[in-house]
């Protein structure tokens, strides 16, 4: 069996496209339940009756919507920043140096708007997936990291394994026009084959898209272990229309990234069995959502057919039908009473109004969205303390989705150290603090040995809450005041603890005004010396 060495460029193409085409084999029934997913979000799920159907009334009330947008509220209340700490003391100066680093790439690359994306897509599919990777030309052509979003219908792992870094590849792909490959890979585009793969899963599906001059571009990622180093390879390659356009193992045979990992994470909001996809609200909610708005077509329907009560006459009876249907007249001329009646629709039952408000009612519980986690109170709660311990019972499950989405961001994290460990050759100015910058450097998370190799720092990686919660908030300053009052804690150590907007300038000029006092006060004393 030929190795990837000894194999020719052609056989290397067929032999990834045979790969690719097994995967979207695999992975056409996940696209479909991504779809179905979206539509219920969007409580477009009607599209899916049968045409028999078409005219009868088509209610929703957004559950899963709103379900999903208030875990999703938390999940950005809870955004994550990495904290950076080293094992030993002479490291804490890199450490909050790196901690720095970490903050302005996430900065740059705008990572609120890219977790934005990611907690609608865990909440509403149950997976969400983060691309690690380095811009060299971020930073102004200095380079940084970056932490990104992956549409998770634009990317395909192997479906045989229950760990991505187990896979045999991994292939992200997008659709582009001829012209954009004509600007960007002009020795290749007029080669580029007809594209056969006609499906654009990682488009909007309502949007009418003509895909017959569109070509896909496919990135693969293929991870190999090398037994002689004892150690792993990841390379990435560029495929389109069955030409290789860009090549890693040309320009970097030891590996595209020196932590030999595929560049991704993969976080499941409810685990499957047999894979590391995960299920989400909608899937969990389907029937519910489903069987509350039948509920409220037949409730509805009822409701229209009462509101227009139904006149029977026969022929005998001698009225015209017409003549009937017109409310302005007065007077009516037939021949017979007998054959006119009316047909009034009878109400439904009172449990089944009962029963359509309990199965709303039980979504909400259910799936943790109830009044308290939406900040409804009974009256008379209206300490801060009590509303912030309300709150935090009820929203188990945003905080169960939370550890998950942090543990995933933490392991971004370590390798997008390890790729600004193996990169950043040019030095860069970072903010440390609101008032000091610093000079970083890929050379400093090295330290030199004995015989003169350099050995990586090594530092730990943790995370907490970016943004509190403005009621826990409030609850943390009121027992920190309370400590203060007790004179438990100095008032400067007070300060310290609490949060609030405008912190770092509030003791800047707390510092300046202290300087100042200091110099009035030895100026006093030297004029009183010298009198």
């Amino acid at each position: 069996m030929k190795n990837k060495e000894n194999m020719t460029e052609l056989e290397r193409i067929d032999k990834l496209y045979a790969l690719f085409d097994e995967y979207r084999s695999a992975y056409l029934s996940e696209w479909e339940r991504l779809e179905k997913c979206e539509r219920l979000y969007r409580a477009e799920h009607w599209e899916d009756v049968p045409q028999g159907e078409a005219n009868e009334p088509r209610p929703t009330t957004p559950m899963i919507y709103s379900t999903v947008e208030n875990i999703r509220a938390d999940l950005m209340d809870m955004m994550p920043e990495a904290v950076i700490t080293a094992d030993e003391p002479k490291y804490e100066r890199l450490a909050e140096l790196l901690g720095g680093v970490i903050k302005e790439n996430c900065a740059r690359t705008g990572f609120e708007h890219e977790y934005a994306r990611l907690t609608h897509d865990l909440l509403v599919g149950g997976t969400m997936v983060q691309e690690i990777g380095f811009d060299p030309t971020a930073n102004g052509g200095l380079g940084g990291a970056y932490i990104r979003h992956v549409d998770t219908r634009g990317i395909m792992f192997d479906p045989y394994c229950t760990d991505i870094q187990d896979s045999r590849a991994v292939f992200k792909f997008t659709p582009y026009r001829r012209e954009w490959f004509r600007a960007h890979y002009p020795d290749a585009a007029d080669a580029m084959a007809p594209d056969a793969l006609t499906f654009r899963r990682a488009a909007d599906s309502g949007l009418a898209t003509d895909d017959s001059e569109c070509i896909m571009l496919i990135e693969c990622w293929e991870r190999e272990f090398d037994k002689a180093q004892n150690r792993y390879r990841v390379h990435m390659c560029r495929l389109a229309g069955r030409q290789l356009l860009e090549d890693s193992r040309r320009i970097k045979p030891q590996g595209y990234y020196a932590h030999g990992k595929y560049p991704f994470t993969v976080t499941a909001l409810h685990e499957r069995k047999g894979t590391f996809l995960g299920f989400g609200i909608a899937d969990m909610f389907e029937s519910q959502q489903r069987f509350s708005d039948k509920l409220d077509q037949i409730i509805m329907k009822n409701a229209l057919m009462a509101s227009r009560n139904k006149l029977l006459i026969t022929g005998a009876s001698g009225f015209d039908a017409n003549d009937l249907r017109d409310w302005s007249k007065d007077v009516h001329k037939g021949d017979s009473l007998n054959g006119v009646s009316w047909f009034s629709t009878p109400p439904l039952p009172g449990y089944m109004l009962e029963y359509a408000a309990a199965m709303r009612q039980s979504i909400k519980e259910e799936s943790g969205a109830n009044d308290f986690s939406r900040g409804n109170t009974a009256s008379g709660v209206t300490a801060a303390s009590a509303i912030a311990a309300l709150q935090e019972m009820s929203n188990k499950r945003a905080r169960m989705a939370m550890k998950a989405v942090h543990a995933s961001f933490a392991e971004a994290v370590r390798q997008e150290l390890e790729i600004e460990r193996e990169f950043s050759r040019m030095p860069r100015m970072v903010r440390t603090s609101e008032q000091s910058r610093s000079l970083f450097c890929a050379d400093m998370m090295f330290e030199r040995s004995t015989l003169g190799d350099a050995i990586p720092i090594e530092l730990q990686v943790s995370v907490k809450v970016q943004r509190e919660n403005r009621f826990s908030v409030v609850s943390h300053n009121e027992l920190v005041m309370s400590l203060v009052q007790a004179g438990m804690i100095t008032p400067d150590v007070g300060l310290e603890l609490l949060i609030f907007d405008g912190k770092e300038q509030a003791k800047a000029l707390m510092r300046s005004r202290a300087a100042a006092n200091t110099a009035n006060g030895a100026n006093t004393t030297a004029g009183i010396s010298a009198s």
